[in-house]
């Protein structure tokens, strides 16, 4: 494991037969994915928060997604965030998680940089009905690596420094290897070149910055 202050990665944290078994979970089902394709923010929008448009926008992402909940890879993953929150000192309130994106980059798929959540409270979900999203935001981000034989796909981040822009690509190439990150940084999936590459992506939430 090491950290850099800006996210944590644990290397190898998931064995081999764990990781198979959240990629056959997911056999049958996959759907493409979508992204958010909303241009801007308008001034309805920053008063009473902000409305998600979603659509497919093969500029930004290509990939195959399906949702999960099973409570076992819960209850596998949350330790790992946990240690992450604490070792970093980002500290977060955290109180739950959304269903769990298992995510395949087929030849040439990729996701463009991006922010998983801002953490405001414009951000936060307005879904009364759902104890574990209702006036929460994103504040953590996980991916897990379920799979290594596959050519291209780095997962980085983007940072930026003096007004230059720097790329970042955490060693996060081993099958079971996991990356906790705050959720408004910004990352990618560059293009995989050969294979299909595999991830279960997580967001755990809480109250909204103040």
């Amino acid at each position: 494991m090491y950290n850099t202050n800006s996210w944590f990665c644990f290397t190898e944290a998931l064995d081999k037969k764990t990781c198979n078994e959240i990629r056959n979970s997911a056999k049958g089902k996959w759907e493409k994915s979508v992204v958010d394709t909303k241009k801007g923010t308008t001034d309805e929008e920053r008063i009473s928060g902000e409305k998600l448009i979603l659509g497919i926008d093969k500029n930004l992402r290509i990939s195959d997604v399906v949702w999960a909940a099973d409570q076992w890879i819960y209850d596998t993953i949350w330790p790992f965030m946990e240690e992450a929150n604490e070792r970093t000192g980002w500290k977060y309130d955290i109180r739950s998680a959304e269903e769990m994106q298992i995510t395949r980059y087929k030849k040439g798929g990729f996701y463009y940089f991006h922010k998983d959540g801002k953490g405001d409270h414009l951000s936060t979900y307005d879904l009364p009905d759902s104890e574990f999203l209702h006036g929460y935001v994103r504040k953590l981000s996980m991916s897990v690596l379920l799979n290594s034989n596959y050519e291209g796909g780095e997962f980085q981040f983007a940072t930026y420094n003096k007004e230059e822009c720097e790329i970042h690509t955490p060693e996060f190439n081993k099958t079971g290897s996991i990356v906790v990150f705050p959720s408004d940084m910004e990352h990618r999936v560059a293009p995989v070149t050969k294979g299909k590459r595999y991830s279960l992506v997580t967001w755990f939430l809480g109250p909204p910055f103040k």
